[in-house]
């Protein structure tokens, strides 16, 4: 079981470099595909029950659908800053055309909401965590930053040798009062030809724990459990998108913490920044 959770970069079937679905996946919401795009390439697809956030990682294009044409525009790489995003509601048929490598984050859905863009310069930047734990958060898609049904999205940049995702927590469990319950993907880009990262997640209860070795384009899926850290090497930054999606009525990415680390959160109170946090501002890159 523990191996289905790791999925080797390039595993889908080109154009797609990632194809999860929740049949694929072993669940019932959560969905991510990546697509690579050459020489202003299109594809079509349907949404059906899912909706959708598109996302450029890098490179250039533009979403049709019902009508509109929605822009998305350059985009070097996911380490520049954030993206423009797409959303496509349900029951819509959408044309992705472009140049370039774009995320597609997926969810059940029951109710439709009105296609839309949001732009890069209109991301909430949120900067999480202090001193080697720190990381810079871009919330395009979070549930206090844009409305839709389930889906849940954002970006997490990671300096060399921090950790992020930490302390460990989880959200499977709803019936405590606490947390959410959700399926969560995690896709991983990092920097440089030679980048190499961790990422850690167990369940207590079920007695499993397992750390894998992740490259770039890498994905992993968290259906339970405790997840964290995810560990950046000293010399590479690392990048990863967050897709959450889950059955409740409300959503909502409530976690509970691992009793053991909690208490880091209380320590992060007195420590400073990593001044190279945030890494991208909105002029641009910083390092």
């Amino acid at each position: 079981m523990h191996s289905k959770l790791y999925i080797p970069a390039r595993s889908a079937t080109l154009p797609l470099t990632v194809d999860v679905t929740p049949e694929t996946a072993g669940w019932t919401e959560s969905s991510l595909q990546v697509i690579e795009l050459d020489d202003t390439q299109s594809a079509e697809f349907g949404t059906g029950d899912t909706e959708a956030m598109i996302l450029p990682l890098f490179g250039v294009g533009s979403v049709e659908c019902a009508g509109e044409s929605f822009a998305l525009a350059p985009r070097g790489s996911v380490f520049d800053g954030p993206g423009d995003m797409v959303y496509i509601g349900i029951d819509n048929t959408y044309t992705l055309s472009g140049e370039g490598r774009f995320a597609i984050c997926g969810a059940r859905a029951k109710r439709s909401f009105p296609n839309r863009r949001v732009a890069a310069a209109d991301v909430a930047v949120e900067l999480r965590g202090a001193g080697s734990c720190s990381r810079q958060v871009h919330n395009f898609g979070t549930a206090d930053a844009f409305e839709a049904d389930s889906l849940i999205a954002c970006e997490v940049i990671t300096p060399g040798g921090n950790w992020s995702s930490y302390p460990p927590h989880k959200h499977d469990d709803a019936s405590n009062g606490v947390e959410a319950e959700l399926e969560e993907i995690y896709y991983f880009r990092v920097e440089g030809p030679h980048g190499m990262a961790a990422h850690r997640t167990y369940d207590l209860t079920e007695g499993w724990d397992v750390t894998v070795t992740i490259g770039d384009g890498d994905v992993f899926l968290v259906p339970r459990g405790f997840h964290g850290p995810c560990m950046a090497s000293p010399d590479h930054a690392l990048w990863y998108l967050n897709v959450l999606a889950g059955p409740g009525e409300v959503r909502s990415m409530a976690i509970s913490d691992d009793p053991a680390h909690a208490w880091i959160r209380a320590a992060w109170a007195g420590e400073t920044g990593d001044p190279r946090v945030p890494m991208v501002t909105a002029q641009g890159r910083r390092s």
